[in-house]
């Protein structure tokens, strides 16, 4: 699939609540992987490719942690109940 030039064919819909949750719970296993077994360390290491592009585990937690944080944030400010009312 190639690249889109705009934005005007894309469409969406709000995350609900099970899916940000959904979202939190696989940052969260992301984290613990990252951080078991001595994996977090300042070693660098690179992706094969053409843009051989290369990071460290401290920039992929800290990356990990300001999406985790962003879901929270967005999660925490749903409403925690719907009211309804019939008409008459």
């Amino acid at each position: 699939m190639s690249d889109l030039s705009n934005l005007d064919s894309v469409q969406g819909v709000e995350l609900s609540a099970e899916q940000m949750r959904g979202i939190l719970s696989q940052i969260d296993l992301d984290l613990l992987n990252l951080v078991r077994d001595g994996k977090l360390s300042a070693l660098k290491y690179g992706v094969g490719g053409a843009a051989g592009q290369q990071t460290d585990r401290a920039a992929n937690l800290r990356a990990l942690l300001e999406a985790r944080d962003y879901y929270q944030k967005l999660l925490s400010s749903q409403p925690g109940w719907t009211v309804s009312q019939a008409s008459m």
